[in-house]
């Protein structure tokens, strides 16, 4: 049985060698490429209003600077959004669950202006 267990390991070494010797895992940060891709745009106003609704602002969302996505039970998006507060622009930093199968998103954090 132990060398069962030493095999074992052994091929789930070599099967996934890039993860271990990078130190990456699953659901690790990826960049978002596009962040003027609708759903990133889509979030991004979801993550303004849903700030506006909580902290009673009146932040006009304009757009998506940067993002990174991250693979959870759904997906997790941190995303650095440029929102207009009276008549000057600052960048906010908001993290977004979403689950679309469910139809759920929840803000889980909104920061800023950084």
């Amino acid at each position: 049985m132990p060398n069962f267990l030493i095999t074992f390991l052994i091929i789930s070494f070599l099967c996934k060698p890039s993860a271990a010797l990078s130190g990456g895992a699953l659901g690790g940060w990826k960049p978002i490429p596009d962040v003027t891709d609708a759903t990133v745009v889509d979030i991004g106003k979801f993550a303004v209003n849903e700030h506006n609704k909580v902290d009673h602002a009146s932040l006009k969302f304009r757009k998506v600077v940067k993002g990174e996505s991250q693979v959870v039970a759904g997906m997790n998006y941190n995303l650095t959004i440029k929102a207009a507060d009276g008549g000057a622009d600052h960048n906010y930093v908001a993290l977004v669950w979403d689950k679309p199968w469910q139809k759920f998103r929840q803000l889980v954090s909104f920061k800023g202006p950084i």
